[in-house]
């Protein structure tokens, strides 16, 4: 398989997810109800995305296309942290989840990571993405991460048009309220900048995922990644 696999093997992932999240979900919901929908929707991905993953490493790596410097490691070593103070806070009181009372949510000050972006776990994947792409710049590495990226953002403006839907007035004021880029509300001067504090929970809880993921980094077959990187140095 090469790297045009790889790019079926995306296509599909990020096809299938967009469809069934968005297009299919009310017609297929309707049809054989929410549990049965779960149960297709959660194996698709899983297929999908295990394809992608052994697309991936099938796929020849090439050359670099440019060179990774410890200035570059500082800057995704921060990407990734920021980016998992991101997810960790989407966890607790997230309006975009799920679950029957994330309508109630949406008159909730915009307080923690939410008022840095109201979609922290979609950037959160999205970090992830822009640090790989920083520090495994080869082919196949852009091609995933471009994936990544795209499913994640893209996946967060569907989402705006889907819980404007379900949710009305609440999601709309809610998006008023705060921003879809990351610190928007600041740059624009809206809200200061005290309140980019993510909250002590979603700090803790980012630092913890970070550690722990830089940690095992090297022992799933990547490089030393995080502060790991400097301390083995």
């Amino acid at each position: 398989m090469n790297v045009g696999g790889l790019i079926w093997a995306l296509a599909a992932f990020i096809g299938t997810h967009f469809l069934l999240s968005h297009p299919m979900r009310a017609p297929i919901v309707a049809r054989i109800g929410g549990a049965a929908f779960q149960g297709i929707y959660s194996l698709v991905a899983f297929a999908t995305l295990y394809w992608v993953y052994v697309a991936f490493l099938a796929a020849p790596r090439g050359e670099d296309l440019w060179a990774v410097t410890p200035f570059l490691w500082g800057v995704a070593t921060f990407i990734m942290l920021l980016g998992s103070i991101l997810f960790a806070g989407s966890l607790i009181g997230n309006p975009a989840m799920p679950n029957p009372g994330a309508a109630k949510l949406t008159a909730n000050p915009a307080r923690g990571v939410f008022a840095i972006t109201r979609h922290p776990m979609m950037w959160g994947f999205a970090c992830w993405a822009i640090v790989h792409a920083i520090v495994a710049p080869y082919p196949a590495s852009l091609i995933l991460t471009s994936g990544i990226a795209l499913l994640a953002l893209g996946g967060s403006k569907g989402q705006d048009i889907k819980k404007a839907v379900l949710m009305g007035d609440g999601w709309k004021d809610w998006s008023m309220r705060t921003s879809f880029i990351p610190f928007g509300n600041q740059m624009s001067g809206t809200t200061g900048w005290a309140s980019a504090w993510p909250g002590r929970t979603a700090a803790l809880g980012g630092i913890a995922i970070w550690l722990g993921a830089t940690y095992v980094h090297p022992l799933l077959g990547g490089p030393v990644a995080g502060i790991w990187r400097w301390m083995a140095g």
